[in-house]
């Protein structure tokens, strides 16, 4: 092999190694990014709520954020038919007596919109405590977003989905629940802003 085509094939190869050697450097840039990208997304906390019915939804403590400033978590933007009760967080008091025996409903202001219908998907403000008392367990005002669900499509506690329906948009309603109508452990009293159904 002559001295020119010993450096030509030198050369190939040295062109074809670095070509496998960036296209790998590539493949490895991407892997790194969806890894990461997938990490993001994981780190990130869905939002979540002690209305559900999934397991994770069972605990009854939570660390609970600084909450937000009320105006800022207003539900009111964009809907000014709401009463104007229903920009404020609501102070929620625990129960006396016990334990429940029986759903118990409480219209503590009276909404002026349609009848909430089992099916529809209905977006609440809301705030938790447990019926004798206690530390709030789960408030989307501490979230600083309200929350958006099926009502009566077994996707939350048999206490919302049968105390939701028949309530008018733009009520707030203090919801008793017994145990047995919500995770089996302990009596809750919910106060729950019905911001719309649709």
């Amino acid at each position: 092999m002559s001295d020119r085509t010993a450096a030509a094939e030198k050369r190939r190869t040295q062109a074809i190694a670095g070509g496998l050697t960036g296209a790998f450097v590539v493949l490895a840039l991407v892997i790194v990014y969806f890894v990461v990208r997938a990490g993001d997304d994981d780190e990130q906390p869905a939002p979540t709520s002690i209305a559900t019915t999934s397991a994770a939804a069972t605990s009854t403590t939570a660390v609970e954020p600084a909450p937000p400033p009320a105006e800022s978590v207003a539900p009111l933007a964009g809907n000014p038919s709401l009463p104007p009760e229903l920009a404020k967080e609501p102070e929620i008091q625990p129960g006396t007596g016990g334990p429940l025996t029986k759903l118990e409903i409480t219209e503590l202001v009276k909404g002026t919109g349609p009848v909430v219908k089992s099916g529809q998907t209905v977006t609440f403000n809301y705030k938790l405590i447990p019926y004798k008392g206690g530390d709030v367990i789960d408030s989307s005002w501490s979230r600083g977003e309200p929350f958006t669900s099926p009502i009566g499509a077994g996707q939350l506690i048999q206490g919302w989905d049968q105390g939701i329906p028949g309530q008018r948009v733009g009520s707030r309603i203090q919801l008793d629940v017994p145990a047995a109508l919500a995770y089996k452990d302990q009596d809750l009293r919910f106060v729950i802003d019905i911001l719309s159904a649709r």
